[in-house]
């Protein structure tokens, strides 16, 4: 019997540390029989620091909270307007490496982009999806007992003034884009529904 396709969830704004360790309580308790799952959401504002990364790169936070967590990567920034997209996939059952879940990711995005005229692309050695230089989405991943969690940030109709406060990914001065001002999808919830279906196809392709 094929396994079936990962379940779609919108799941509205929520709150990131709680989501965090559901995500983390998801993986713990799965087992080979449960049904992997794509949580699409939006979180109020927050700064997150990856595991390893330098909290220099906060360089003025605010009143908006920080939060190391268990994901690579360095600093970024989450706020309403902003789509993120958690696969809680088993890899394994799945026969899929983390570059694979990586490059679904971010080929979803770059079909979601150039629906709407868009043209976006990745860039050697910095994951995520750009434009013109100027970042759109970002990816962080982590993987526990053989199944990802985190995931995709993708930057669709937001205030981006956050990100002047930190160096976005560890990168000073990095120029950060997003879809409504491309002429794409102008809320999360839109841009969610129009790229569930297309992660789910490329994950099929891996």
């Amino acid at each position: 019997m094929s396994t079936p396709p990962p379940q779609l969830r919108w799941l509205g704004t929520l709150d990131y540390e709680p989501t965090w360790r559901a995500m983390q309580r998801f993986t713990d308790e799965r087992d080979a029989a449960t049904r992997d799952e794509i949580w699409l959401l939006e979180h109020p504002p927050v700064f997150t620091l990856g595991m390893n990364a330098d909290p220099s790169h906060v360089l003025a936070a605010g009143g908006i909270p920080v939060v190391r967590i268990d994901r690579g990567g360095q600093v970024t920034y989450h706020g309403p307007g902003q789509l993120l997209v958690y696969p809680l996939i088993d890899l394994r059952r799945a026969g899929l490496g983390v570059r694979d879940l990586v490059s679904a990711l971010e080929r979803a995005v770059i079909r979601l982009a150039g629906a709407h005229g868009i043209e976006a692309r990745v860039e050697a050695g910095a994951p995520g999806v750009y434009v013109e230089g100027a970042k759109l989405a970002s990816v962080g991943i982590r993987i526990r007992r053989g199944a990802s969690y985190h995931g995709l940030a993708l930057n669709v109709q937001m205030d981006l003034g956050p990100f002047d406060r930190i160096n976005p990914c560890g990168y000073p001065g990095l120029e950060m884009t997003q879809l409504a001002s491309l002429g794409g999808p102008a809320s999360a919830a839109a841009a969610a529904a129009a790229l569930g279906p297309v992660l789910i196809e490329e994950l099929s392709k891996e």
